[in-house]
């Protein structure tokens, strides 16, 4: 893929789904209307806010988030601890270990995280047709 086509398919996903991570004015205003940001408790994380930090995570053989490759089959948020049920394009996907690793990672890195676990999952089996639409179709599949 070029690097101009990189950019391209990097707009195309970022208009499928922002970030869904907080601005920092939104982290303020969420600070102000829970706990204050002076009481060291931090707010709740959101299934959202895990996905968001998930698409930072890329398949480095196909250079897509892996929640756009449709790898990401459930976020469950309970208080700190975060749930991810998570599979892979093949069990032999030679990747697997450093993807599972990035995405356990980036959720730990949220603010309120205290407890991240990764499920590795078989059922459904992932096929294509699990990737987003819009970047299904920019890939021509």
């Amino acid at each position: 893929m070029t690097d101009h086509a990189k950019d391209e398919l990097d707009s195309i996903v970022g208009d499928v789904m922002p970030e869904a991570i907080p601005s920092a004015g939104a982290t303020s205003a969420i600070s102000a209307s829970g706990a204050s940001a002076g009481s060291g408790a931090a707010a709740a994380v959101t299934e959202d806010q895990v996905r968001g930090v998930l698409r930072k995570v890329k398949d480095p053989d196909l250079n897509l988030n892996i929640v756009d490759l449709g790898l990401i089959y459930g976020v469950r948020v309970d208080g700190p601890k975060v749930n991810v049920d998570i599979t892979l394009t093949s069990p032999g996907c030679p990747s697997g270990p450093e993807i599972m690793g990035s995405a356990e990672q980036q959720i730990k890195a949220l603010p309120g995280v205290e407890d991240v676990q990764m499920n590795l999952v078989w059922a459904p089996f992932w096929t294509p047709d699990r990737i987003e639409p819009r970047v299904r179709a920019y890939l021509g599949l």
